[in-house]
C-alpha cells in the first residue's frame, strides 16, 4: 500500500496546484505555505468544524525521549511515561484539593499555568496544553462543564496499569480515574450510570483496543443536544509514522496504547478524530483530558494554548497542515479554498 499512497498524495498534491493556478495563486511557498490567521480560518471554515470540542493534554507532541516510526519498534516503557498520572493528579490538585473546590474561580490560564507550575516542581518537565477547535477566552472561567450544557453528563474513563508486563506497567492510572470519577460527581454532578470505567483490573471493562473503540462510539452515538461529555485517559501513549492524511507536520501521528496493543496495534490520532470529532452531534460539549504522552495533538484540534507563560491567547497550531486537516473532516477543499479567496456563495 505503501506505493499506491504516494501515487495517491502525488496526485492530490497535484491537484491542489492546478487548482491553485486556476484561481490565480501560487502553490505553497518553501516554508511549507503561509500560516492563517485565526480570522481567516474562522472566515472560512466549513460548519463541521464549529463543534465545542476541547482537550486537556500532559505535554506536548514532542516531550518524549524516543521516536517510535512503528509498531514492531514500540518498546515499553518509554520514560517520558512520568507524565502519565502527572497530569491528572496535578489537576485535581488544583480544582479539587482535600476535595475541596477554590473558592474563587480559576481562568484557564490560572489553570494550566499552576499545572506547569506543579509540574516544574516535582521535577517534570512536560508543558501542560489546551486545545480547541474553536477558539476560546483562556482569560475565562475554567470549567470542565459549561453552564450551558444543561443535559445529560456523560463519562468514557479509561486507566490503563498494563499489569504483568515488563518492562511497561505502570501504577498510578487506575487511581487516576477513581480520583477524577469521584471529582465530576461530586463536582460536576455526574451520575455513576452514566460513566463508563475500563481498566485493566479485572473488575471493570478490559480497556482492549475494541473495547475502548466502541465505548467512545457509545458515549458520541447516546449524546444529544444539551448533553455534556468528559473523556478521560490514563495510560501510555505514543508517536506512529503518519500514514495518510499529512496533517502532522512532523509526519508522525500519536496514539493511545490499549491493553492490548501488542496483537491490535494502537489506536491512532486519525481514528480518535473520526470517532470523537467528526461523530459529535452538534450542540455537545465534549472535553477530554488525555494523561498519556505524545498528547498534545492527539485529537487534531487547530486551536492551542500553552501553560508556559508563552502565550497570553489561544492562537492556530503553527504546526498543523491546516488544508489536510479540513479535507480530512470534510473532504471540501475546494469548496474551502473557494471560501477562503471569498470566491464562494454565501
Amino acid at each position: 500500500m505503501g506505493f499506491f499512497n504516494k501515487i495517491k498524495e502525488a496526485a492530490i498534491e497535484k491537484a491542489k496546484q492546478e487548482m491553485l493556478a486556476q484561481l490565480g495563486m501560487s502553490g505553497d511557498d518553501e516554508e511549507g505555505g503561509q500560516q492563517m490567521t485565526t480570522e481567516e480560518f474562522e472566515r472560512s471554515k466549513p460548519d463541521e468544524l464549529r463543534k465545542d470540542i476541547r482537550m486537556i493534554s500532559g505535554c506536548e507532541d514532542r516531550q518524549t525521549s524516543a521516536d517510535v516510526s512503528n509498531v514492531s519498534s514500540f518498546q515499553l516503557p518509554d520514560p517520558a511515561g512520568r507524565a502519565g498520572g502527572a497530569c491528572t493528579s496535578t489537576l485535581l490538585k488544583i480544582l479539587y484539593a482535600d476535595e475541596r473546590v477554590p473558592e474563587e474561580d480559576l481562568s484557564f490560564t490560572e489553570v494550566l499555568e499552576q499545572m506547569r507550575a506543579h509540574l516544574s516542581s516535582g521535577g517534570y518537565t512536560q508543558i501542560p496544553q489546551l486545545s480547541s477547535m474553536n477558539p476560546i477566552d483562556v482569560s475565562h472561567k475554567f470549567d470542565l462543564v459549561p453552564d450551558t450544557a444543561t443535559g445529560t453528563k456523560r463519562a468514557v474513563m479509561i486507566g490503563i496499569n498494563y499489569v504483568g508486563d515488563n518492562p511497561g506497567e505502570l501504577s498510578g492510572c487506575w487511581n487516576d480515574v477513581l480520583n477524577m470519577k469521584k471529582y465530576i460527581m461530586d463536582v460536576h454532578g455526574f451520575e455513576e450510570d452514566d460513566i463508563v470505567i475500563l481498566m485493566d483490573d479485572g473488575e471493570h471493562i478490559e480497556p482492549t483496543a475494541e473495547n475502548i473503540i466502541n465505548a467512545y462510539k457509545t458515549v458520541v452515538a447516546e449524546a444529544e443536544e444539551g448533553d455534556a461529555i468528559f473523556l478521560h485517559y490514563s495510560g501510555h501513549g505514543t508517536k506512529l509514522k503518519d500514514d495518510d492524511h499529512n496533517e502532522e507536520a512532523d509526519g508522525y501521528d500519536e496514539a493511545l496504547v490499549p491493553r492490548d496493543y501488542q496483537s491490535t496495534g494502537m489506536i491512532r490520532d486519525d481514528d480518535l478524530y473520526e470517532i470523537l470529532v467528526k461523530g459529535c452531534p452538534d450542540g455537545v460539549h465534549m472535553i477530554s483530558l488525555m494523561d498519556c504522552c505524545h498528547s498534545g495533538t492527539i485529537l487534531d484540534l487547530p486551536y492551542i494554548f500553552k501553560g508556559d507563560g508563552s502565550q497570553t491567547e489561544m492562537i492556530l497550531d503553527p504546526e498543523l497542515n491546516l488544508d489536510s486537516f479540513i479535507e480530512m473532516l470534510t473532504g471540501k477543499l475546494m469548496d474551502f479554498m473557494m471560501k477562503k479567496l471569498g470566491l464562494g456563495g454565501d
